[in-house]
């Protein structure tokens, strides 16, 4: 599809929990991206551009804050940060992206002063690469693509964040084992305001809404969109019947328990669908589990692992994991990873029930970044 055809995301538009939308890191990469090509290929400068976003049917219009000349073979541009109702640590910074042509024919992704690099195994990108994950890897390509002619020609890509070292120490970047600054980051270019206050109240009514009729007997609860699919394919449920959540699935339960009980009724299944590193958290009593608020899940996993009595050199290897993907990738060598995972869905499935005991049965699935199950079927 190109350009012409692609329909405008329009920030303005506000969420269907009537907040406002914002434009993640990734974007603003990559509208800085495409900002400093137009200079540096066509002698341009734009006061806004516009970015085709990762579903490749939307494009987004990104206002540029700067873009000049650093000299004659480079041109940068800045852009602000904007996430919209949903702040968090970047909310406000200034990315900025250096562009320069190189004679490899490839286009190359570089580090600049704020923005991080990976030094352990486990994240999205290798070790050694700077922490850009794949889709604002994606859109900025495709942003090069838009504005050059020579589609042999090569590009280096710097990438960069005022100010981002001191930003990243307030994040978990550093346990993460990205050092130098933030990560650029983003699924979809859009951040949507899930984190809020007044989005838990929303989660009330489409709770309310996901038991509505007298022949439902099971609703998902699902903290982001992994096990979506799972839900439609494998349980045959509805989109009303799905509530995404975020992070706020203790609010969600009580939500839940507090409808049955008005209602005084009680519901067959509950399906809490997810990866294990927002819902494991639960095993450590944590049911608000935003990461700013809550420690990553990388301990329950490895307790759990020593409690089965999986090898100690293996169980701390998961406790010193840098993510709970990592900790995932090691267990696929295990013959009895799978069982592990069953009994951590159990586990999980076990405490979430006491907090709803008008379900006569919790269910839980969890699944890795690729939406592929981990435990039972």
């Amino acid at each position: 599809m190109s350009q012409t055809e692609l329909r405008e995301f329009d920030l303005n538009v506000l969420a269907p929990n009537g907040l406002r939308r914002g434009r993640t890191t990734g974007s603003c990469a990559t509208a800085a991206v495409k900002a400093a090509l137009y200079l540096l290929l066509h002698g341009e400068r734009h006061a806004q551009v516009q970015i085709t976003l990762a579903d490749d049917t939307h494009y987004l219009t990104v206002p540029i804050q700067d873009c000049r000349w650093l000299n004659e073979h480079t041109a940068r541009a800045d852009v602000l940060k904007d996430g919209g109702d949903d702040p968090d640590n970047t909310h406000g910074a200034t990315i900025f992206a250096e562009v320069r042509r190189n004679n490899e024919g490839q286009i190359r992704f570089f580090a600049g002063s704020g923005v991080g690099t990976a030094t352990q195994p486990g994240l999205r990108v290798a070790v050694g690469e700077p922490a850009i994950n794949p889709t604002p890897r994606k859109m900025m390509r495709q942003a090069v693509a838009e504005v050059s002619d020579n589609k042999d020609q090569g590009f280096d890509l710097i990438i960069g964040c005022i100010n981002g070292e001191a930003i990243a120490k307030k994040t978990f970047n550093p346990r993460l084992g990205i050092v130098g600054g933030i990560s650029i980051l983003g699924t979809s270019g859009i951040v949507e305001p899930l984190s809020l206050a007044s989005w838990i109240a929303s989660i009330e009514v489409y709770v309310r809404v996901a038991l509505g009729g007298d022949d439902i007997n099971s609703i998902a609860l699902l903290p982001g969109k992994i096990g979506r699919t799972y839900a439609k394919e494998a349980l045959g449920l509805p989109e009303q019947r799905s509530v995404q959540i975020a992070n706020f699935l203790g609010d969600a339960l009580d939500f839940l328990q507090q409808a049955l009980a008005e209602q005084q009724r009680h519901l067959d299944v509950l399906w809490l669908l997810g990866h294990p590193g927002k819902l494991a958290k639960v095993l450590d009593g944590v049911w608000d589990t935003h990461s700013s608020r809550s420690d990553m899940a990388m301990s329950v996993v490895a307790r759990v692992a020593g409690e089965r009595g999986f090898d100690s050199r293996l169980v701390q290897e998961l406790e010193q994991a840098n993510t709970v993907e990592a900790a995932m990738e090691r267990l696929k060598k295990e013959t009895g990873a799978q069982a592990l995972w069953i009994d951590i869905e159990q586990r999980i499935a076990a405490l979430v029930h006491q907090r709803v005991p008008a379900v006569k049965k919790v269910e839980v699935r969890l699944f890795n970044l690729q939406g592929e199950s981990l435990g039972a079927d």
